[in-house]
């Protein structure tokens, strides 16, 4: 997993370029029948994000503005919750992370890692 800290106030599809570069796993290259999967949502409906999941050799799943609300009033059916937001909602949990009390953006960051740790830890235990 990588991670990339800025403020508040920055677009997510603005920082896809550190967050993508900051996986400190060595990805295998991606092949026609072993490719590897990028999901964005909507938030990501921009040239840039397109640009940037071809160049990393990324299969681009990507929801486009106002297609989950066309997909609901037709099918009638419940959105959909991406893995993203179901894990912030873990991160939320870890206070420190909630709301930023470090003043250094290294410790801050070390923070997310250990939550991130903690959490995979969590999931990874059986039972």
């Amino acid at each position: 997993m990588g991670a990339v800290i800025k403020g508040a106030n920055r677009n997510d599809h603005k920082l896809m370029r550190q967050t993508l570069q900051a996986i400190p796993v060595k990805r295998p290259k991606p092949t026609r029948r072993q490719p590897q999967h990028l999901c964005l949502d909507k938030g990501f409906d921009y040239d840039e994000p397109r640009a940037l999941a071809a160049e990393f050799g990324f299969t681009l799943h990507l929801h486009t503005r106002g297609e989950e609300v066309r997909a609901r009033r037709h099918a009638r059916a419940k959105a959909r919750r991406w893995v993203v937001e179901r894990t912030h909602s873990w991160l939320n949990r870890f206070r420190s992370i909630l709301i930023r009390w470090t003043r250094k953006p290294a410790n801050y960051l070390a923070l997310l890692h250990l939550a991130c740790g903690i959490i995979t830890w969590r999931h990874a235990l059986p039972g």
